[in-house]
């Protein structure tokens, strides 16, 4: 079994609250990167680099053999309300054990579990036939999986197992639903607001094609492990000269979630249908992401991300298994996350092997009562530690 010491756990918690004191809006994540870079080389890890995105990536072990890649992410969602939080978001204040702040539960506290572990390996002069990465990854939290296909397809780092650190309550997540962003337009014909009968309205066509896409959210195909898909109309706009003139364009944002069997190409046929069935003009298209990091990288993706599955008997379930009745003395939970992660990327894209295991309650990510237990912190870093001497000493 794996110990933190006194002074590391001490060290451990400053350094997370040094990370929540440090604002890392996606994009914005310079201070955060250089914070992490300067504990990991504190720590004793080797060959720390920042990537052409803003990836901060850490290496142990023998430069050869198989590798695991440890995966978080550093960017956090913003503070639309402050009032509504009961503690500063950025003033990292612990009561009771619990560590309260933007990012502590998604997830800054995996960030410092994964340096932590990398510090467990190396005091513990654990053999590695392999290496272990620890890759902090930026602008996840609105383009999962496009920082961490930077690292494998422009960085040639390629992993053969990846566990993530999103929050999962210290259980086993071992898939995901996919999702997909869809725009609707739908074109009208503008013409003054007093003789509305002149024109055609194109936010009348749009609820038309909401209210059928509501009875299709009922209608989708489900998983018996991953559950069902789902969708939801998030954002809404129309177009016109003025207030007193019918609008003659209308767009609406569906966020569509994609279960196993589900596709891109089976969610656009869904909503083409219901155009065509309410006769109305409208097109539909899966929308871009675009951005540029604070390095400079300009980023292009496409806003789809499949679902995956790990099979449960998949040698890395079993290592984490393994690791976590070691350090925390209890078979964890096998479960799946709720939301999407960069495991689209990695498994559901790449093929390459992918789990999850986090501390904090996945249900306050992005709440104004974001927190994490510090236990919960140092139990993570030393599963992490188990699990990739159980991959990587070759015991």
């Amino acid at each position: 079994m794996f110990q933190l010491s006194h002074p590391d756990q001490r060290q451990m918690v400053e350094f997370l609250r040094d990370l929540i004191r440090t604002p890392s809006l996606s994009c914005q994540e310079g201070a955060a990167a250089g914070r992490i870079a300067d504990e990991m080389r504190a720590v004793g890890f080797r060959d720390v680099a920042q990537d052409r995105i803003g990836n901060v990536v850490g290496r142990i072990g023998n430069n050869g053999g198989p590798v695991l890649l440890l995966d978080g992410h550093m960017d956090t969602v913003g503070v639309s309300d402050r009032s509504a939080w009961r503690h500063d978001p950025f003033g990292a204040d612990i009561e009771n054990g619990v560590l309260y702040g933007l990012g502590a539960c998604d997830m800054k506290g995996a960030l410092a579990a994964m340096v932590y572990a990398g510090k467990l390996l190396i005091e513990n002069r654990v053999p590695l036939k392999g290496d272990l990465i620890v890759a902090c990854i930026v602008q996840e939290e609105p383009c999962e999986g496009l920082a961490v296909r930077v690292l494998v397809e422009e960085e040639g780092i390629r992993p053969d197992w990846v566990v993530l650190g999103e929050p999962s309550s210290m259980t086993i997540a071992r898939g995901q639903r996919g999702r997909v962003e869809l725009e609707v337009n739908t074109h009208g014909r503008a013409c003054h607001a007093s003789q509305p009968d002149l024109g055609e309205n194109a936010v009348y066509a749009a609820a038309r094609l909401i209210f059928g896409i509501e009875i299709l959210a009922g209608n989708l195909s489900h998983d018996r492990f991953l559950g069902p898909g789902s969708l939801a109309v998030t954002q809404i706009k129309s177009e016109a000269g003025s207030r007193n003139v019918v609008p003659d364009s209308c767009s609406f944002v569906i966020d569509r979630r994609l279960t196993l069997g589900e596709s891109e190409a089976k969610a656009l046929a869904e909503v083409q249908a219901v155009i065509a069935r309410e006769q109305v003009r409208a097109d539909v298209s899966v929308l871009d992401y675009r951005s540029t990091s604070f390095t400079g990288y300009q980023a292009t993706q496409r806003a789809t991300f499949p679902a995956w599955v790990t099979d449960e008997n998949h040698m890395l379930v079993q290592a984490m298994e393994r690791a976590a009745r070691e350090e925390l003395g209890a078979r964890p939970r096998i479960s799946q996350y709720p939301f999407s992660t960069d495991g689209t990327y990695t498994a559901g894209m790449a093929g390459i092997p992918t789990i999850g295991l986090g501390p904090g309650d996945e249900k306050l990510a992005h709440t104004a009562n974001d927190q994490v237990r510090l236990d919960d912190v140092s139990s993570a870093a030393r599963v992490y530690a188990a699990v990739a001497a159980n991959l990587l000493s070759g015991t």
